[in-house]
């Protein structure tokens, strides 16, 4: 993890290798296809011992749709490709386009799941792998082998012998309909072929199909024989193998005999208790030195198929524990079971007999719509259990694609083991999964093999940071994965990766537009709060929400353990328990602050709480720390100014220097009830919040005298929300007031309007009364004369106030009002945002938009925050502008 580091270079941008650190915060697909991209990268790779760490290369994962459902159109991974750089060439094979990513979950046996990102498939659907590649279903006979890395699609012919039905999986021939069950891919496709030769199995309920050349045509295998429907089929030693679900096993050689009958079912089918048949499911493998042939059979798995009228009991599970996000469940013995056969199939006429496997030693297989994978797995334990990942073990998943329900358990481990019971889990907790899971082993041991968008392959790259060998498809994949902090020094790493990711042309990062920084709340995708915790990358994860776009992440380390105080630009005030600081969001620059003076505070209490005490005087509540002015690197990080803004006291403080705390002299118990404050032209303004009196002190003035005090704008009854801000120039004050009790006088609560663009809850209030007041207040104090100038519109402009200090955006593309009345597009110009004023914050949160010219009737727009969790969140949103910019400060002067 990135540290405090040396702006004086490049060296704050991936001090920890860039490997490492982007592969780290990417899904593993693309990390992998982020590996295959340079042989700089690919070699830096294979020695790294940080990666495996961060991304489960090499361990078996189901890979599933992804529990959130995010709709296409606000799916950042599924726009990744939509546009295309000018000028770009078309590969005709491959074109950069068809990198367009679906967002999928990746679950690994015994760590949190995690998203992956795959070559789109639009509306097709999958039904086979193998190594790097995914069989896609589509209609009509839209079918392709897509590689899972770099997106290369080879399109399948049709079979001409079958005709196509309005279900893509159903199919028919000579009057009788064919159910798909999977594709089998035997045989992947290589560089070394030019990506034209393989094997390909397509499994029907009643039928088999084989091709081995896209160019060819499907030769389908005749069975004469068969009473029952397929169960699975493989190809081993170049003859075709297929079981039926009643066990029995047909093989053909293309070339000179089949189909022929090799055994039936090595155990006899179990009988109900009305003689009917309880098939359970019949897979095929191959031994791990590929010499024999696997029949396994599995029973007690409920699923969607039509048993003939008999009805499968779900088995109750004996035991069940949370681990890694996912609950897991014993079954007891007999309930679910396994067994394994091997035969030496090089004699067929007479077959060998099936050999029952009692132990499968240091291996284990896994079994589903996916070519068998059968590989060494390391036995280990964690808090004094067993992993789910265990040896000697056969794993299952679904057994065919369109299920009617999917498998209970899903995912099932059975162990040879006599005495191990056999445990799964589910992987979607809804119900609402799309494609049938996969099992898939993350790896880019092929990456020499991968043939990129750009149409070469593993190249050298170039410069220092060998980062130009990525194409831009593949830089917008990557920033796509990337936080914003990171996409930033994605970008400062040379000036080729800070154009491509300035253009923006997935239209994902939506740069210099103000955004909710805030926890994650992990109500968005109903996930209970301990697993959405428990699945992020670290603790200091934190959302950054666009008004209109979907959500971004961004990392802040630094955060660990402290709770954020203000922000201005690039930098937030933070506190822990050693004391307050200022620290960049991007380049994690970290500059301590010293202490309140101590003849004033009495600091026993720890720093960042709230509560502080007068020596002689009252308690005093810290509501935010303002930083008026950021500290540059042309002042040597020395030239910033701050106001630490409590309930009834002010101080001051300018880099290098102490805190000074600013006299009002009100006479107790009649002390002023500060609720904001900012600097402008070098005096400091603070508003009372009990009726809007606005002091300021002249900063120049070392002894700080006593200062002038303004009138409020407005003197009424109503209970206001006060806010200072400068003006767009610079050069005049502002103060915003809005009704304090929104919500609150109508005791019926809105309900909540998701909004599917971000992911918040929105909420439509009656109208409240909004006003912004402007004045020059050094020319009105020299001529006596306060008199605020009311400010009717803020033309192109939107203020976003709270913690923050104000951001006043220019929205000039942005419209005012909604088209058709409703509350979105939220971002909108003329409006006044407001969030917290406290770091703290212990009111239902809420945040708002208020318009300055409202049409009669107009509703306020309310951002409305989750209740559940928020308790132990405890950190206040608050508006940050996300900005590019600081990456060209370290770019190197000439081009790579």
């Amino acid at each position: 993890m990135a540290r405090s580091i040396n702006e004086s270079g490049s060296s704050w941008v991936f001090p920890d290798g860039p490997l490492e650190e982007i592969a780290s915060r990417c899904d593993v697909i693309t990390a992998a296809s982020l590996v295959g991209s340079c042989k700089f990268y690919h070699d830096s790779a294979t020695q790294s011992v940080a990666l495996p760490a961060s991304q489960p290369f090499g361990m078996p994962c189901v890979l599933h749709t992804h529990q959130t459902e995010v709709p296409p159109a606000h799916n950042p991974f599924s726009r990744v490709h939509k546009f295309k750089q000018q000028g770009a060439q078309k590969d005709k094979q491959h074109d950069a386009k068809d990198r367009k990513g679906t967002l999928c979950q990746l679950t690994p046996l015994d760590r949190i799941s995690s998203d992956a990102v795959i070559p789109d498939g639009g509306t097709g659907m999958w039904a086979g792998a193998n190594g790097d590649w995914i069989a896609l279903l589509g209609f009509p006979w839209n079918w392709e082998l897509v590689n899972v890395y770099t997106g290369r699609r080879i399109p399948l012919p049709p079979i001409s012998e079958f005709k196509s039905t309005p279900d893509k999986l159903v199919f028919e021939s000579n009057d009788q309909h064919l159910q798909l069950l999977k594709i089998a891919i035997c045989r992947v496709p290589t560089a070394a072929s030019n990506y034209t030769s393989f094997s390909v199995l397509a499994i029907f309920n009643a039928a088999i199909a084989v091709l081995h050349c896209a160019s060819s045509r499907w030769t389908v295998l005749d069975n004469q024989f068969l009473a029952f429907g397929y169960s699975d089929a493989i190809i081993h030693k170049g003859i075709v193998f297929a079981v039926t679900q009643t066990g029995e096993v047909y093989a053909w050689n293309q070339l000179s005999w089949g189909p022929l009958l090799i055994s039936t079912a090595p155990i006899p089918p179990e009988l109900d208790e009305q003689g009917r048949y309880n098939l359970g499911s019949w897979w095929l493998a191959r031994s791990p030195d590929g010499s024999r042939l696997f029949l396994v059979h599995t029973w007690g798995v409920t699923d969607g198929r039509d048993y003939t009228g008999l009805v499968r009991i779900l088995p109750a599970a004996a035991t069940s524990e949370g681990r890694h996000g996912r609950t897991i469940r014993g079954y007891g013995k007999g309930l679910l079971g396994c067994e394994v056969y091997s035969m030496d199939t090089s004699q067929l006429m007479p077959p060998r007999p099936w050999r029952r496997i009692i132990s499968l030693g240091s291996y284990s297989l896994f079994l589903g719509v996916n070519y068998p994978i059968i590989i060494p797995v390391e036995d280990g334990a964690e808090h004094d259990r067993p992993n789910m990942a265990r040896s000697n073990s056969v794993y299952t998943s679904h057994h065919a694609v369109g299920l009617a329900y999917p498998p209970s358990p899903e995912i099932c481990r059975f162990s040879l083991n006599s005495e191990d019971c056999t445990v799964g889990f589910q992987t979607n907790i809804r119900w609402t999964w799309r494609q049938v899971p996969l099992w898939l082993i993350p790896s880019f041991a092929n990456a020499r093999q991968w043939n990129l968008p750009s149409r070469h392959r593993l190249c050298r790259g170039g410069g220092d940071g060998h980062l130009e060998a990525l194409t831009g498809d593949n830089i917008d994949l990557i920033a796509a994965h990337l936080d914003v902090t990171y996409t930033v020094r994605l970008a400062a790493c040379s000036r080729e990766l800070y154009d491509m990711i300035s253009k923006d042309e997935g239209k994902m990062h939506h740069w210099d537009e103000p955004c909710l920084l805030m926890p994650p709340p992990a109500y968005w995708f109903d996930e209970h709060w301990d697993v959405a915790t428990a699945s992020r990358l670290h603790d200091t994860v934190y959302d950054l929400v666009p008004l209109d776009h979907p959500r971004r992440s961004v990392a802040l380390p630094f955060m660990h353990d402290r709770k954020w105080l203000g922000a201005n630009g690039d930098w937030i005030a933070a506190a822990d328990h050693h004391g307050w600081c200022l620290v960049n969001v991007y380049t994690e620059r970290h500059i301590p602050l010293p202490s309140l003076p101590a003849s004033k505070i009495d600091d026993t209490s720890v720093s960042y709480q709230p509560a502080y005490y007068i020596s002689w005087g009252p308690v005093i509540n810290l509501m935010k720390i303002v930083i008026s002015q950021v500290p540059t690197k042309g002042g040597r990080y020395a030239d910033y100014k701050l106001i630490a803004l409590f309930d009834k006291r002010i101080f001051y403080l300018e880099g290098g220097g102490d805190w000074r705390m600013l006299e009002a002299l009100t006479p107790a118990p009649d002390y002023p009830n500060y609720c904001d404050a900012i600097e402008l032209g070098g005096h400091v303004f603070a508003v009372d919040e009990t009726d809007g009196s606005t002091y300021f002190w002249d900063t120049a003035n070392e002894n700080l005298m006593l200062p002038f005090v303004i009138p409020p704008p407005v003197v009424d009854d109503q209970q206001y929300a006060w806010f200072l801000a400068p003006s767009a120039d610079g050069k005049r004050l502002m103060i915003i007031l809005t009704v304090n009790n929104i919500g609150i006088a109508n005791a019926e609560v809105p309900p909540d309007i998701p909004y599917a663009a971000n992911g918040l809850q929105l909420r439509q209030y009656p109208p409240v009364a909004t006003y912004v007041f402007e004045q020059d207040p050094l020319s009105t104090a020299r001529a006596g004369d306060f008199l605020w100038r009311q400010v009717n519109s803020l033309g192109d402009h939107s203020l976003f106030l709270g913690l923050n200090y104000p951001i006043i955006a220019n929205l000039k593309k942005r419209e005012s009002k909604a088209p058709d009345g409703t509350l979105v597009p939220f971002m909108r110009k003329n409006c006044v945002y407001t969030a917290y004023r406290k770091f703290l914050h212990n009111q239902y949160p809420k945040i708002l938009r208020c318009n300055l010219q409202p049409d009669e009737g107009e509703t306020v727009g309310v951002i409305s925050l989750p209740r559940d969790g928020w308790g132990s969140v405890r950190q206040a949103a608050m508006w940050f502008k996300p900005a590019l910019n600081i990456a060209r400060s370290v770019l190197p002067l000439k081009k790579h």
